[in-house]
């Protein structure tokens, strides 16, 4: 089933990626490995917008590392597509926050994604709840929460 862009709603947060060949295999198909980064980058930066980049994390005593995720490949992205992947926060707890990802080319939804991270203690990699304000702003940009 195709998804125009103007039926999913808008995301928290998202980034181009353009594809290309090293992202492909000898078909010039995206490797389904490399979606992975491509969805990192994409929660990364969202998390660097809101002023947590990586230092400002390490600095609160924190790290954050996926607990489990859940892919759906709809369609392929293939060489020098320009892509659309975004990143929406869907759950938020006191030591995890699951982020709703999707990847889009064009309007066209190629694969949608859930990934739940869990809040780690930089020192030992032991799980420790998020720091109060982290907390706050990814509980009030949780989906179908009003602002």
């Amino acid at each position: 089933m195709l998804y125009a862009l103007s039926r999913i709603s808008k995301p928290m947060f998202s980034i181009p990626i353009r594809v290309y060949w090293e992202d492909t295999d000898a078909g010039g198909v995206v490797y389904h490995a490399r979606y992975l980064a491509f969805l990192e980058r994409a929660r990364s930066d969202a998390l660097r917008a809101m002023g947590w980049g990586q230092r400002a994390l390490q600095e609160a005593g924190l790290v954050f590392a996926v607990h489990s995720m859940h892919l759906d490949f709809l369609r392929p992205a293939r060489l020098d597509d320009l892509l659309e992947v975004t990143a929406e926060v869907a759950r938020v707890g006191r030591a995890s926050a699951v982020f709703a990802q999707r990847i889009l080319r064009g309007g066209e939804l190629l694969l949608t994604a859930e990934v739940k991270v869990a809040s780690l203690r930089a020192g030992d990699f032991r799980p420790c709840p998020m720091e109060d304000r982290l907390h706050e702003e990814l509980k009030s940009l949780q989906a179908g929460r009003s602002a």
